[in-house]
């Protein structure tokens, strides 16, 4: 009897994730791994610094979900079938084992994204996956028995196809013509370029309890901030950077945002303290003085740009200069102007309209036999693990769902 065959399309996290689970559920199917470049797991290879997230320590689906800006609704069935805690098992089955950090991010406890390569190429040679490099998809076609896929070097006649080519946009357009809709890609996850003079100098500098809004929005995210030579990075600009994705591209990434720079303080808290300080410690130096948490150098640098001498004492400090620095601290104004990326972990929002697809088992609902997961559908996450996950998820029911009569 002939093996039935399968293609995954994508040498990445979702497309080894997807072939690994449909080659143990179904021993008899041939499947092949088609990957576009010289090499295979690229992302899963920088990911978290080298040390790849691979998930994150979040045990509840509705939990889960409120991390993904896109797809929320559609991955809480998903992760009803397998989320984190299945991740982290799958893993520790095959001698991998996983550890979780203070900030909940989850690694493997030899901080290095080789350890995921080798576990999947183990599995791969194991299970006898072809992996097929410099050999992306040129065309998918459909006939009636078969799915053709063309490569530069050859003509495929296959069962079934999984799709986990990513944020590509020659697979989106073989796609759209197979009838699929494409919600247009943009940057999900970036940081905001401004070059006001309060932040110069200060690059590599974390403001610990920031909370950032987009002015003339509703969009705000709270948490650490930091400083970078082009402007603002951080969880709290990454968060906004995610969750307002489509309104910032709108705005051509030129807006202004209002920082409280200690969120964890009201003003009244903010005012009081200065109070105090004046009528506790009057000859105390404004610069000999560490309040909110704030770092040093951004402390001075608030005072500069208030016109106030850092080595002014407490007891000399005007109303008027107490207001101005209270106005910078908890609403200060700053223009942003374009954005920039990290290349090697660049997140896409966009991609396959998710109306598109059955999430009991990430099969197209135009085509059967034709299953679509990770970056490629319009699904992304905040940092910290959770694009990863939703690849897992949709490639472990991809592959578990595909069966033949």
């Amino acid at each position: 009897m002939n093996k039935k065959k399968v293609v995954v399309i994508g040498g990445g996290a979702g497309g080894f994730f997807a072939a690994i689970n449909l080659a143990e559920s179904n021993p008899e199917v041939a499947v092949t791994i088609l990957e576009k470049s010289g090499h295979v797991l690229g992302k899963v290879k920088v990911s978290g610094g080298g040390r790849c997230n691979v998930t994150h320590a979040c045990f509840v689906p509705k939990d889960l979900v409120k991390f993904y800006p896109r797809g929320n609704k559609e991955l809480l069935g998903p992760f009803h079938q397998f989320m984190t805690g299945d991740t982290m098992e799958w893993f520790e089955k095959r001698g991998l084992q996983l550890k979780i950090e203070d900030d909940n991010r989850v690694f493997p406890t030899s901080n290095s994204s080789q350890s995921i390569i080798d576990c999947f190429l183990g599995e791969t040679k194991r299970l006898g996956i072809a992996v097929k490099k410099n050999c992306g998809a040129t065309e998918i076609t459909k006939t009636p028995e078969k799915w053709v896929v063309k490569t530069s070097f050859e003509i495929l006649e296959v069962d079934a196809v999984i799709v986990a080519s990513g944020s590509s946009k020659l697979i989106w357009g073989i796609l759209e013509k197979l009838g699929h809709r494409i919600v247009e890609p943009i940057p999900s996850l970036f940081t905001f370029n401004t070059k006001d003079t309060r932040l110069r100098d200060l690059s590599g500098l974390v403001a610990s309890s920031a909370e950032v809004k987009i002015n003339g929005t509703k969009l705000k995210e709270r948490g650490p901030l930091l400083v970078t030579h082009w402007g603002m990075s951080g969880p709290a600009i990454l968060k906004l950077s995610s969750v307002g994705a489509r309104i910032l591209h709108e705005k051509q990434y030129k807006f202004s945002i209002s920082v409280d720079w200690c969120f964890e303080y009201d003003e009244d808290e903010v005012r009081e303290t200065f109070t105090g300080m004046k009528e506790s410690h009057p000859k105390q130096q404004l610069q000999k003085t560490r309040l909110f948490q704030l770092p040093k150098r951004l402390w001075f640098s608030f005072l500069n740009y208030c016109q106030i001498p850092v080595d002014k004492n407490w007891a000399d400090i005007s109303k008027k200069e107490v207001n101005k620095l209270i106005e910078t601290l908890k609403r200060g104004q700053f223009s942003v102007n374009g954005k920039s990326t990290n290349k090697e972990e660049f997140v896409t929002s966009g991609g396959i309209d998710l109306k598109d697809i059955n999430f009991k088992t990430f099969e197209s609902k135009l085509h059967s036999k034709l299953f679509i997961v990770g970056e490629c559908l319009n699904i992304d996450a905040l940092t910290g693990g959770f694009n990863f996950q939703a690849a897992w998820t949709g490639g472990y029911l991809a592959g578990k769902s595909i069966e033949f009569d």
